[in-house]
Parts: C-alpha cells; structure tokens; sequence
C-alpha cells in the first residue's frame, strides 16, 4: 500500500453511544493534504451531512438534544448508504483523524458495514486526544483533553458546537495548533 498522501478529519454525531443500537445523524469531514512548499495543510474537499435516523425510537433524548436533533432540520437528510458513499469516495487512502477516535471509529465502521459500503481509508489513524497528551501532558494545567478545553486552550472558536461540519473544522484547525508544538 502507498503511503497516504491524505488526511480525513471527521466527527460524527450520534443517537446515543452505542454503535450497536444508535445511529450517526450527522458526519463532518475534511479532507486535506500537506503541501510541501508552504509546510501546511491544505483543504481539498469538504463534506457536511445529515443522515435520516432510521430508528428514532432507539434514541437517547439527551443525545438528540446536544446534537440539536429536530425533524425541520433533517427534511433533507440523506440515507445512510448515500451518507457512507460521498465518505468512501473522497476518504479512499487517507488518514483517518478524530477527536476521541474510538467513539467515531466504532460508528463509522458500523455505519459502512449496515450500508454496504466498504471503507477505503488507510489503516492509520491519528487521535488528537493523544496528539494533545504527548504534546501537553508535562504542562501543569492542562488537566483536561475535551475538544473545549483544547479549544479554549489555544483560542479556536467552535461556532456550533455538537454539530459535525464545525466539531471538524475545531478539529482541522486544534491539530495544526497541535502539530506546531
């Protein structure tokens, strides 16, 4: 396998935390590469999407209402095999990157098999919760490795929090922040 050349910054948003049991409702990625000549990361596609939750009634409340689920805003939602598709198309060979890589990993990979799809990124995967704790972990007051204590920390404004598009650019932009240590 070629070295990726890519790398897919993704945050999903959830009906609950099990990916045996609740459903992605939103995903959010970048997909960018490294230019060598300006050493920076360059944004090459973008997607943001409402997925159409087959299984409401297996939805945790608290969940709905972080994400900021309402019937109005997903009308025109897209189904889940669509969702995973426009996913494998532009994240094929590329580093997958999350915030709490485990929790997204889990419902993404759940979400390829139920629709069908296969998942065409590479095997590598970046984490930034440990990005953030072998960057930071010997800083007195850091105590805190959430996406708004890292955030905060270095200054980046998450518009819409809980939502996937804006949790990914945070994303995007806490990993270069990280990166630059």
């Amino acid at each position: 396998m070629a070295t990726p050349k890519k790398l897919v910054f993704i945050d999903t948003e959830t009906t609950g935390l099990n990916p045996d049991i609740h459903e992605i409702i939103e995903l959010g990625a970048i997909i960018a590469e490294y230019d060598p000549e300006t050493k920076k990361l360059v944004e090459k596609e973008i997607v943001d999407l409402k997925i159409k939750p087959e299984h409401l009634e297996t939805a945790e409340a608290v969940a709905l209402r972080i994400n900021g689920y309402n019937d109005a805003d997903w009308i025109f939602a897209v189904d889940l095999k669509s969702a995973m598709q426009k996913l494998q198309k532009v994240s094929e060979g590329g580093i997958m990157i999350a915030h709490n890589m485990a929790f997204d990993y889990l419902f993404l990979e759940h979400a390829f098999r139920k629709a069908g799809v296969e998942n065409k990124m590479h095997y590598h995967k970046i984490d930034t919760i440990s990005v953030a704790f072998a960057k930071l972990g010997g800083v007195d007051d850091i105590g805190k490795y959430s996406m708004y204590a890292l955030c905060d920390r270095f200054g980046i404004k998450n518009q819409k929090a809980h939502s996937a598009y804006s949790d990914t650019r945070a994303l995007f932009e806490l990993f270069q922040k990280l990166m630059s240590l």
